[in-house]
Formats: structure tokens, sequence, C-alpha cells
């Protein structure tokens, strides 16, 4: 089943790939040489579902997009305090490559300025050059779930022609920020820009930070979670250069951009987003890239000052309707087809608030199992806030089952999810939006409804009957045929709306009844009006038996579903029965409740044992 992430991520991508603006980094003569049209977007969960379109296999180099990542390994080495007496955490409202220093303390702004980043490329802890290069490389490739390779042609490059960073090099180490020789702690700055990745790479380390540091590849943790909170706040106000203000305020992301053509940004404990795409701003940051992540955040609802409360699993609970089946009593048909084909039957039950990262776990869920299911239930009771990324994610996915012919259906008392078209899906190219399959108010009806969808699919000829003669009940079936005829001369035949109630808990006996054509709800109402329901029983069922026979009132009320065919046999026909039929009506009375006896003690024991 085609993925609905994918293809949202794909219109994003066709909208924007016309755009031309910018142009390719040419103070790098190696940058300057890179195809100018190249185009990819990749986004990754926390728990590491990857998504990427375009140009996703092209490489490029990381350039300032190590900044946050050395950064943070200064931070980890040292601490903060020893950090901060090297470098500020300010925006500096600056071009990335600007020569300035504060003028009270001689520290560079931010660490996101070329000048910041120098010196935080000399914090690194190690014996030597190599030793620091390496925990460097060894950091980021952690974050992107595979080592990296340096780009041997786009360091050289950058070795001969970075004068303005030497001077920024000798600038520092004049004001005491740099206490050793410059020339090797640029150069190192430079092998950590040449470092090689993809998108997919990059949207790696992006869910590395968006998850406080534990790598989504690997579920290790590479940095310390107070580590990474600092590294996001810094990134939030600086990691865009001079276009920091007006990407905080219509982004709403921690960012950084290098000027390979590269965007990474982060949503924090939901998911990172990484843009590749070469020609550059005046600001030097990817024109594509800025254009789709806001297009991103706008319609994905990714601003994190919209989050309104601490993300958590949408899914809270998933089972197949064989380990939690409909409390409808079923033929011994339907029972034996349910209990092979029931898992091909899945239930979903949500909860929280869905924002995209829980409507994309409850897709990617459904998804991975789509190739097994027939029907299915989602659960949306326990659902608060619903944004309308998730409404529209859950949409396409209604669509896209509808696709492979599965059938959905809702479970939504609030109609928090649309019933139309009103809210197109991601990537939805079809004539017109499917509405569901089924509304339920409560989760009962939906189970059955399930299994309906099961047995229709699956089911025998003596499945899902839908009407049944009186001759042709299993009660009558059961007496000898001598027998029959008296019995069924004896019923009196009743026909229920839907919603009518054929008798209250606490009622006389209303007599023996052969369920014929609809479902009989078995419920309790409770002190506060609210109806539970207990049991259903369909076609092919008695009721009322028990009431009848020891005399006690009715226990529950009897409501129909839907329209309600019955054959009654009233206490007087039950008293007005000649003894050979009396008996034998007893005997198939009492063999019906054991086989329900048993059928019920093996269940139970199969769950427990």
């Amino acid at each position: 089943m085609r993925s609905i992430v994918e293809a949202y991520l794909s219109d994003v991508h066709a909208a924007l790939r016309d755009e031309r603006g910018g142009a390719v980094a040419d103070y790098i003569p190696e940058l300057a040489a890179v195809p100018d049209d190249d185009f990819a977007i990749a986004l990754c969960t926390t728990d590491g579902a990857l998504y990427a379109v375009g140009d996703a296999d092209v490489p490029f180099t990381i350039q300032s997009i190590s900044k946050p990542f050395t950064y943070a390994l200064a931070l980890a080495d040292h601490g903060v305090a020893a950090v901060d007496a090297k470098v500020g955490v300010e925006p500096s409202g600056d071009a990335f490559n600007e020569i300035s220093l504060e003028p009270d303390t001689g520290r560079p702004r931010n660490p996101m300025i070329n000048a910041g980043a120098i010196t935080t490329a000399s914090l690194v802890a190690g014996g030597d050059d190599e030793e620091r290069f390496a925990r460097v490389r060894a950091l980021y490739s952690a974050c992107a779930g595979r080592t990296l390779e340096l780009d041997e042609a786009v360091f050289g490059s950058e070795l001969e022609s970075g004068h303005r960073n030497r001077a920024i090099g000798y600038m520092l180490r004049t004001v005491g920020i740099l206490e050793d020789d410059p020339e090797p702690i640029v150069a190192r700055y430079f092998r950590q820009c040449a470092l090689r990745l993809d998108v997919r790479d990059l949207a790696r380390m992006a869910a590395t930070l968006a998850a406080a540091g534990i790598s989504p590849t690997t579920g290790e943790r590479v940095l310390p979670e107070a580590v990474v909170e600092r590294t996001l706040g810094v990134m939030t106000t600086c990691g865009m250069y001079d276009a920091a203000g007006d990407w905080v305020t219509a982004v709403g992301l921690p960012a950084k951009s290098g000027v390979g053509g590269g965007i990474l940004a982060v949503l924090p404990g939901q998911l990172g987003i990484a843009i590749f795409s070469p020609r550059l701003d005046a600001h030097g940051n990817s024109v594509r890239g800025v254009a789709a992540c806001q297009r991103l955040a706008r319609e994905m609802e990714l601003h994190m000052l919209h989050v309104g409360r601490p993300s958590r699993s949408a899914i809270r609970a998933a089972f197949d309707v064989v380990d939690r089946p409909s409390r409808l009593r079923r033929n011994a048909a339907e029972r034996d087809v349910l209990q092979r084909v029931a898992s091909r039957g899945r239930v979903y039950e949500l909860h929280g608030d869905l924002l995209f990262s829980g409507a994309e776990s409850v897709v990617r869920a459904v998804t991975e199992v789509a190739d097994e299911l027939d029907a299915l239930v989602l659960d949306v009771r326990r659902v608060d806030q619903v944004a309308d990324v998730a409404r529209r994610t859950l949409v396409g996915l209604r669509a896209a089952l509808a696709e492979e012919g599965i059938a959905v259906a809702l479970v939504d008392p609030e109609r928090r999810l649309p019933a139309e078209d009103d809210l197109a899906p991601p990537g939805w190219d079809g004539d017109g939006i499917p509405d569901w399959d089924g509304r339920f108010t409560a989760r009962e009806p939906a189970l059955e409804w399930c299994e309906d969808r099961l047995l229709e699919r699956h089911g025998t000829a003596a499945c899902l009957v839908e009407r049944l003669a009186v001759e042709d009940h299993p009660l009558v079936a059961r007496l000898p045929e001598e027998c029959r005829g008296d019995l069924v001369g004896a019923l009196a035949r009743r026909t229920l709306p839907d919603g009518e109630v054929l008798a209250r808990r606490g009622d006389d006996a209303v007599g023996i009844g052969l369920l014929l054509r609809g479902r009989i709800r078995l419920a309790v109402t409770g002190a506060d009006g609210v109806q539970r329901p207990l049991w259903a029983l369909g076609p092919g069922a008695v009721l009322g038996e028990v009431s009848l026979l020891d005399g006690s009132t009715q226990l529950t009320d009897l409501v129909a579903r839907g329209e309600v065919e019955l054959a009654l046999l009233t206490r007087e026909a039950f008293d007005g029965l000649e003894g050979p039929t009396r008996e034998a009506l007893l005997r198939a009375l009492v063999a019906d409740a054991y086989v329900a006896v048993r059928r019920t003690s093996g269940a139970l024991a199969e769950r427990l044992g």
C-alpha cells in the first residue's frame, strides 16, 4: 500500500520543483560546480520511520549544518560554563561569515556563525588533530546511522580558498579565544564541513536531536539530553543566520542550513526534517529548502509553539477481533469461520491529542499489516484534540485502504473525523474520497460490523443468515419431527422496529423467543440512565427461556437492533403444550444451554491458558 506521508511529501516536492530562484555557492570552487537542480525532501520520526522523495540518493557536503553537532560535542566534553566562556549564544544579526566579535569579551556571538564554529571546533577534546576529527566524525555518523566519509575534493577546495575563515581564526587567536595555532583548527573546521551525506542521513541526524540525543536508527544515546536542549535553543535563535527572525515566525522549528544546499529542522519529541537543494538565497539558505519547510510547518502544523501538550503514542491499544470478539452470539458456522480468519479484522484504539506524529504512527502501524487485513476499526472516543493535518492524514489512510479493498469504520461519537471529502487527503488523486464504511458511537457494534465484513468475504452459506423460517430455527430442528408441528402452532409472531424494547429488566417473563430476523441487544440500564450492552443475539438465537422456566423476572433489557422478527412462546402457550412436546422442548433447551456453557468455558480457558 502506498505511503500517505510520502504521497504528501511528493506533492510538496512537485509544487516547488519549478522554483528557480537563487544560485549555488561560488566562493568554494568545488561547490560552484555541483548540479543546481537537485531537490530532495526527507522526514524521520523519533522512532526511526523514514520517508524520502526526490533526489534522495544524491550526496552533498554537510557544511554549516555541522555546527550544532560540534557545539553539542564541545558542551559534552567541557560543560556549559567552559564553552560559554569562549562563545556566546546571542543572535548576531550578521551574515554567517561576518568577521565580528563581542566588543567587551572578544567572544563570537554564537556557535552558528563561522567565528563561533571555529571556536567550538577548537574545544573538541582529543590528543591530536586526527583524534579530535575522528570524534567529530564519529558523532555525526552515530546520529546519521552510518559512517560518513570525507569529500576530499571539497575539503581541498575549502582549504585552498578559505582565506576569510583563516582571517577569523587569526583574529580569534589575537583576542585569546583560540589558545593554539589557528591553522590546524581552521583546517579541522573545513574537514567537518566537507563530510559527505545524503538527505536521509540528514533527516536521521535531525531526528536524533528531536529524540533528545537518542539515535532513531540504533536506539542508543549519542548526546546527553541537557546538551541537546541547549543546542536546540541556540539553533532556534541563531541557526538561520540573519534570517532567523523570519524563520522562527514562519516555520517555528530549531533549524540549521548549510551552503551545500541542505537544511535540517527539528520538531522536538516528534520528528526531524531534511531538505537538499543547492541554490541559495542572499542569506546562504536553500531557496527551495526554506519554501518547503514553510509549507510543511504550515500544512502539517509543526510550529513548535503550536504543540498544546506533550506528545505520546496515539495508539492506546491494537488488537484483532480473534483476541476480543464481539458479544454477538454467533452460530456454529460463523464461529468456525471467525476462528479461522478473525485476525484479518483489526481494531486500533487511539487517545490523546492527534497531531501529525500521532497520525503518522497510526498510518505506519496500519500500513505494516494492511496486506493481512479485510476490515479495520479506528476507535477515536478517547481522542482529545485533532489537528487538521491528522484529519487529512487519516482520511488519506482511509482512501488508500479503500483502494486495497479494505473496509474501514469509525467509533466516533463526537464526529471528530470528517465524513465526506471536506478535507482532501495528502496525495489523493482519485475522483472522490470514499466515506467511512461504518460509523458507531460505541465499540461493541463496531466489533460486530468488523466480524460481519469478515463473514461476508470468507463465510459459507450458513453465515450471516438474514432471515430464518420458523421451521428452520435450530431449536425447532432439535425436536423430534412429531413434536415440531405442535411447537410451531403454539408460537406467536412479533415484529419490532429498531430500538423498540421487548422487555425491561425486572419485568415478568415474556416467554421463549425464537429470533428469526434482525438482532436483539441484551443490555442493562444504569442509575445514570445510560444503557450498557451485554450481549447481542442474531437469527437462530433463543431468548427469555431462563426467566420463563425458573419463574424469575427479566434479567436484562431486550432491545431491537434493526427490524426484528421473532416467534414467541408465551407462558400460557408453554403451559398448554402436550406432554411429549413440552418434554422434548425442555430437553432441547437444556442441550442448547449446555452447548453455550461449553463454548463460553472453552473460550475462557483459551484466553487464560
